[in-house]
């Protein structure tokens, strides 16, 4: 059995407790089963946070991450906070995170399970097989450039002014992970920019060519504008192996990408910072879904996205790549048995609950894993 893991658990707003309660029945089940044993912490983000203390993420909680081998998160925000200034915002959490712990490469998968071909709005020819991994620089780009802000002109109008900016090592420890990934998958990488009309894009595609030519000359590389890309993956997403690019591209590439799948509920996201001396590297973990407030409390939530990015979190933090399978595989196989959230609900299956749902992965679990 593995030794024991310090998780931090954030379940914030929304649907985040829901479906992170249905998580707690996995991690549950590798106890019993003896497959390893998590100290989990929780502690609380986002509205949840504002509520109780007047901010998004306290010092404190920061603190807990650093020194936790993991984050798991849940989904922060809703109607009730969006009136707050734009520096109080739930959003605050996980953007704080980001930057304190150094989280710079989001990992988000898109990829087609054969029970969900037919969720999907593209024809199931277009989309079976699907796998993508988009890796996405997180924490520099115009979301955090200098300067910033929204300024009143002499004549009384205003200005909003964001600023794209890239480094060559901000560049170049993205780019590393997402060719470490391609050597592992198909050995395909495209780096996506626009060096046409940017700068910023141009240093991107000279700093990637470089590094793939020095360092992973087995990787095959290739260049496309981000326009152009969205098309693609429209046209003809399998085309796409592993795709790298900066935090602006990446949020409305990786959103994208996600509808191919046929429902944001099914998707999963790693954020990872540097590898340290002793081996560890800070990581969160959470769903692409948010926090879905028109559902929350309803109990109609699809929890497998946390299920999957708690997948993620034991492959990319812990290098437990079988128990990742194996929680991929109940959740596939739940599908396939005909069980259903209203997200990916189709004709001839059964709609069932978030807890019902939880349930079934964990029965199922227990047929992979005896």
């Amino acid at each position: 059995m593995a030794s024991n893991k310090k998780l931090l658990v954030l379940p914030g707003d929304g649907i985040g407790p829901e479906v992170m309660r249905e998580v707690g029945h996995v991690i549950d089940w590798m106890a019993r089963r003896r497959r390893a044993v998590f100290d989990i912490a929780e502690d609380i983000v986002g509205g949840a946070c504002i509520d109780a203390h007047g901010i998004a993420i306290r010092p404190e909680t920061v603190q807990r991450a650093r020194e936790a081998d993991a984050v798991l998160f849940g989904s922060v925000g809703g109607p009730k906070w969006d009136t707050l200034g734009f520096d109080k915002r739930p959003e605050l959490s996980i953007l704080t995170l980001r930057k304190e712990l150094g989280l710079f490469a989001n990992l988000r998968p898109a990829i087609v399970l054969d029970p969900l071909v037919d969720a999907s709005t593209l024809k199931a020819d277009v989309i079976k097989g699907l796998d993508i991994m988009i890796v996405r620089e997180s924490t520099g780009g115009i979301y955090f450039g200098e300067p910033r802000g929204v300024e009143t002109l002499p004549d009384g109008t205003k200005r909003g002014i964001n600023t794209e900016v890239y480094t060559t090592p901000e560049i170049e420890r993205v780019a590393r992970v997402a060719f470490e990934l391609a050597r592992k998958r198909q050995g395909r990488l495209c780096s996506v920019e626009k060096a046409n009309v940017m700068e910023s894009g141009l240093l991107w595609r000279q700093t990637v060519t470089a590094l793939g030519a020095a360092e992973y000359p087995d990787v095959e590389l290739s260049h496309m504008y981000a326009d152009n890309c969205a098309m693609q993956m429209v046209r003809n997403p399998r085309q796409f192996d592993v795709i790298v690019t900066g935090n602006l591209f990446g949020d409305i590439l990786s959103d994208l990408a996600s509808m191919l799948t046929g429902s944001l509920g099914m998707l999963p996201s790693a954020t990872l910072g540097a590898v340290q001396g002793d081996g560890r590297r800070h990581a969160l973990y959470e769903p692409i879904h948010g926090s879905a407030p028109d559902i929350a409390g309803k109990g109609i939530a699809n929890p497998m996205a946390q299920m999957l990015s708690f997948a993620m979190l034991l492959r990319y933090s812990f290098g437990m790549d079988e128990d990742a399978l194996i929680i991929e595989r109940a959740c596939t196989n739940v599908l396939a048995s005909g069980l259903r959230t209203a997200d990916v609900m189709a004709p001839g299956c059964a709609k069932v609950s978030t807890s019902v749902m939880g349930e079934a992965v964990v029965r199922e679990l227990d047929k992979l894993g005896s």
